[in-house]
């Protein structure tokens, strides 16, 4: 197994590594302290800008960015919001650092707070995450005994105040609007964009919204400097390490640190210890969370000329490309999550589909007619062709619904549903048809790879 250095989990191993006597030992908060005794705000976020750190929630959008849209000339103090409501199937990442290492979390929450001006930051953490919950209040409590949090952290005028809030298990509020509905106590819905949150969020105010892991690797970044951590990545304007997950058919599922840019065949075979069982081959692997298209090892890279972002990865196998949010953009899916679902030949497809659209048919949150509608629709079609009673139609009847359900809806849940299926469709049509030829699927998600994507744990 590759020995990556571990920078963001380099506490996981510790004996309580949740308590703040142990990791306090280990240099906890001192980045928190250079940032508030010796750094300017603006000096801090221009760190983060320079540490090209792209979200690590599933859109990747630059955090340095993101944070130099709140408007200069606001009368209110912005909030933070940590969006830790890890809810999309095979993503469990953000958890191990919010059970592990809870201190990272707060450290990296004052940090930013100190950066944008905020006084007060909610977590907002799903509810099924008990551990979760209970270790970041005592990490808060710990951190407000020692005066990290309060009136005058670390000696310096800036009143901090941390909140955790507890979900209740809905996945639409993993979508930042809807989220920040959750959290003033409505309805977990989206909010039509424009205005955006950092313009206006929370109780109507400048608010920054980002995800668990992209936080806790702020006090890393002051602490190393902005290039010096981005220069750990092995991609351009893509910086540092992050959590892999690694689920499904593999000896080793787990959450894995390393640089930006591993591949998915580094993270099967090397990390994730390769294939279950030695007779039974890679099919597919959905790279970064359910929301994201499906890959295939048989596939190659073409790249026509030296001005295509994949021509250095012309003519190998997807699953060589590194992973980095603009290189997967270009084969035709996401780096979402960067949790990655495996999945050997005993899988059938139609099977697989069934699966998400049920979750996703079930967790719409019915504001927008294509949404509510269309995710219905899939999964009706898709238990029909699993119990026998499809035709062969439906392959093209479900390429149609998707269609009709990208674009048109308030938030991206629909876009995330129906890319997946497009793409479980472009590559694996000669099942779906088979399915709606002869019946119901040889093999069953059931007999095969019931809960797939839901079993990891750290190392």
């Amino acid at each position: 197994m590759a020995d990556f250095p571990k920078v963001l989990s380099n506490r996981y191993a510790l004996p309580q590594s949740w308590t703040l006597k142990t990791v306090e030992a280990h240099g906890a908060y001192s980045a928190a302290r250079q940032a508030f005794t010796t750094m300017k705000p603006e000096q801090i976020a221009a760190e983060v800008k320079d540490a090209n750190i792209r979200g690590r929630g599933g859109a990747g959008f630059p955090a340095g960015v993101k944070w130099s849209f709140l408007p200069k000339d606001s009368k209110v103090a912005p909030y933070l919001v940590i969006n830790a409501d890890e809810g999309e199937p095979g993503t469990f990442k953000d958890r191990t650092i919010m059970e592990l290492d809870p201190h990272r979390l707060i450290e990296g929450c004052l940090i930013a707070m100190r950066a944008i001006g905020a006084n007060v930051c909610y977590i907002y953490v799903r509810g099924e995450l008990v551990t979760s919950i209970k270790r970041l209040e005592a990490a808060i409590e710990e951190a407000r005994s020692r005066g990290y949090i309060g009136k005058q952290p670390f000696g310096v005028n800036h009143e901090l105040k941390i909140y955790v809030h507890m979900g209740a298990g809905a996945y639409i509020c993993g979508e930042e609007t809807s989220l920040l509905n959750s959290l003033e106590g409505m309805r977990g819905e989206p909010r039509l964009k424009p205005p955006f949150p950092a313009v206006k969020g929370a109780f109507g105010a400048p608010t920054i919204v980002n995800n668990v892991e992209t936080i806790a690797s702020v006090p890393d970044i002051i602490r190393m400097g902005g290039k010096a951590w981005s220069d750990q990545s092995r991609l351009p304007r893509d910086g540092g390490t992050r959590l892999y997950g690694v689920s499904g058919h593999v000896k080793t599922p787990g959450v894995y640190e390393a640089p930006v840019g591993l591949t998915l065949r580094e993270l099967i075979y090397d990390l994730g210890g390769g294939m279950l069982y030695a007779a039974r081959p890679l099919k597919a692997v959905i790279p970064g969370g359910s929301s994201t298209p499906v890959l295939r090892p048989g596939d190659l890279v073409h790249a026509p000329d030296e001005k295509h972002p994949l021509h250095p990865w012309h003519g190998k196998s997807h699953i060589d490309v590194p992973m980095g949010v603009d290189t997967f953009r270009a084969l035709g899916t996401m780096l979402g999550t960067c949790c990655a679902i495996v999945m050997d030949d005993s899988v059938n497809m139609v099977d697989v589909a069934r699966n998400l659209m049920h979750f996703y048919s079930h967790e719409s949150c019915g504001q927008c007619t294509p949404c509510r509608e269309g995710t219905g629709w899939l999964h009706d079609v898709l238990r029909n062709l699993c119990e026998g009673r499809g035709s062969e139609n439906d392959a093209a009847m479900l390429v149609e619904i998707a269609n009709n359900m990208m674009g048109n809806t308030i938030c991206a849940f629909a876009d995330g549903t129906a890319m997946p299926m497009l793409g479980l469709l472009q590559k694996f049509r000669e099942e779906f048809i088979e399915a709606g030829k002869r019946g119901a699927p040889k093999h069953t998600l059931g007999a095969t790879v019931r809960g797939i994507g839901f079993t990891g744990g750290a190392a």
